[in-house]
């Protein structure tokens, strides 16, 4: 089980780590291309969630994150057979890991720190700018949902 938290670990680490080095050394607004025009690292900051919804509520953010803190490791003692699903619990340490991310960021600069800018070819779409802790949200949802997916057909063919 100590393996699926190093996952957590390792996203909050990389997410604190990423942010520390754009708030010290870019300015606000400030861009660099690293693909151009594709994919750049643009220092920005929202007070909201994903793509800028939900706008100061920081309390919101701090009941959900302390639920995923709590619920998890509650989830994971519930039974032996879980901790044979690897994708089940990769999927929640991903959860787990960027909640706390932008979590840390919340309480500590009042603020979560974006700095991941993308413009999609072909339809020339610019996605909202993001960072690891919200890449991990997203890959451990993307994750969940497989893994449920995966999960309710296996329950199907076992009733069958």
């Amino acid at each position: 089980m100590f393996k699926y938290y190093l996952i957590a670990l390792f996203v909050i680490v990389l997410d604190q780590v990423t942010k520390w080095f754009v708030v010290d050394n870019m300015e606000l607004g400030q861009e660099v291309s690293v693909f151009d025009p594709y994919l750049s690292i643009y220092s920005h900051r929202n007070r909201g969630a994903a793509w800028g919804i939900l706008q100061d509520q920081f309390w919101l953010f701090a009941i959900i994150t302390v639920v995923v803190v709590v619920i998890r490791p509650h989830y994971s003692s519930r039974g032996h057979r879980r901790k044979r699903k690897p994708l089940l619990q990769a999927s929640l340490m991903m959860l787990l890991g960027g909640a706390i991310g932008n979590f840390i960021d919340r309480v500590f600069r009042g603020e979560v720190v974006d700095f991941v800018s993308v413009l999609i070819p072909g339809i020339n779409y610019q996605f909202p700018i993001f960072n690891i802790a919200d890449a991990a949200l997203t890959l451990g949802v993307i994750m969940l949902i497989i893994y449920i997916l995966f999960e309710d057909r296996k329950v199907k063919k076992k009733v069958k």
